[in-house]
């Protein structure tokens, strides 16, 4: 959430900032509810001391200080109900867009930061479920529409480019998890999956869990309600996971193929920084994305996406776009994002440094998913690239 304090005392400035998001009604009224539960604090904080008296009581006070405990529950009622609405309220109010984002709220206002390979140049290029191996039939027998089988060498080259990826990393310091996919409702508001994706996420009353929808989720709860020392920042880790959406309002949307399913699988990088170094972690996970595209040899576009059409909980996002030549186009395989401090102060995770305690920062980022090798496949039509033959991939998918 955003740091409610600092909004107080520039009220114009975040608001303009959230303006930008589409957001100002719901910071005016985080303000007004603030506001209220502002006005009760003094009361209250006046009635528990009108109750401290020295000595013996006398009828006449007894009978006063009735009075205040009843007037005090009502307050403290009214405080309760106060905090609590603006609590409510604050989780409504995303974070505050870096100054550098660009204004708008469509595919259409992202901004092109550069580009890297060239589509290669196909007659008649075949979709990826023309190349691999893919049961989308016999999955939706099992599960419904938007699931399917991988099987084979298309099962192979996956799993070759999630190690690839993990290796990458690692080897750059990264530790390696494998988190919990079912996770509980702190996880989900702290990182910003709810109530803003509520649509989106798949959810389990009875257990009172849900599925998450990227590793982010359970890597950004590792430290939930924890202290971090500054000296241990960065804390960098990996992490491979399923994950599951429901894609609620993409009805008609990439109805054909792999490219739109409720289940896909992903490599995830996660940082844990100290707030005046997160702007460069934020570069750095953006590169080591680029490096592993650039190792599948995929062609790829990075932008910075508008104010109006990033996740609640980050202040900037790049979207590496990967070529899909069976689309002629560039299509979002990843997205790397700095939260700052937003998902931080709902997790309750901060760092002890020279300036006390603070919330730390957190960034994330894909490394690989799914959608990269279906990319793969496309663009090479079958063949594999170099990097993931020594993981296990074929040198040549067959279907």
């Amino acid at each position: 959430m955003i740091d409610v304090r600092a909004a107080r005392a520039d009220p114009g400035g975040y608001r303009a900032a959230l303006a930008r998001r589409g957001a100002e009604r719901a910071f005016d009224e985080l303000m007004a509810a603030d506001e209220r539960w502002r006005a009760l604090v003094p009361r209250v904080e006046e009635l528990r001391a009108s109750q401290k008296l020295d000595g013996k009581p006398t009828p006449e006070q007894v009978e006063r200080l009735k009075q205040v405990k009843e007037e005090l529950r009502g307050v403290e009622q009214q405080l309760a109900a106060a905090e609590a609405e603006r609590d409510r309220l604050a989780l409504r109010v995303p974070n505050v867009p870096h100054e550098s984002v660009p204004d708008g709220s469509s595919e259409e206002d992202a901004v092109e930061i550069r580009r890297w390979g060239e589509p290669p140049e196909l007659a008649e290029p075949r979709e990826h479920t023309e190349i691999g191996r893919f049961d989308m039939e016999r999955a939706a027998r099992v599960a419904g529409s938007r699931f399917g089988y991988w099987i084979g060498d298309t099962a192979l080259v996956a799993l070759a480019m999630y190690r690839l990826a993990l290796d990458r990393l690692v080897a750059k310091g990264f530790l390696a998890v494998l988190p919990p996919v079912l996770l509980r409702e702190e996880a989900m508001v702290g990182t910003g999956q709810l109530p803003s994706l509520e649509d989106n996420v798949y959810e389990l009353p009875k257990d009172e869990l849900y599925l998450a929808g990227t590793a982010e989720i359970p890597l950004g709860g590792l430290h939930l309600g924890e202290i971090l020392e500054a000296d241990d920042l960065p804390l960098r880790y990996v992490g491979f996971s399923p994950s599951f959406r429901r894609e609620a309002g993409a009805a008609g949307k990439d109805t054909r193929g792999m490219l739109r399913v409720h289940q896909f699988n992903k490599v995830e990088q996660f940082s844990f920084t100290r707030p005046e170094e997160s702007w460069d972690e934020l570069e750095r996970l953006l590169a080591n994305t680029e490096e592993l595209v650039q190792a599948l040899e995929l062609p790829y576009r990075v932008v910075v996406l508008p104010a109006g059409d990033f996740g609640t909980a980050m202040a900037k996002t790049y979207d590496i776009e990967v070529w899909f030549p069976s689309q002629g186009r560039y299509r979002e395989t990843a997205s790397i994002s700095n939260a700052t401090d937003f998902q931080a102060r709902r997790l309750g995770t901060r760092v002890r440094g020279e300036r006390g305690v603070e919330p730390v920062h957190t960034l994330n980022g894909t490394a690989v998913v799914d959608r990269m090798a279906l990319a793969v496949l496309e663009n090479f039509q079958g063949g594999v690239p170099d990097a993931l033959r020594p993981y296990g991939a074929p040198a040549h998918v067959r279907a």
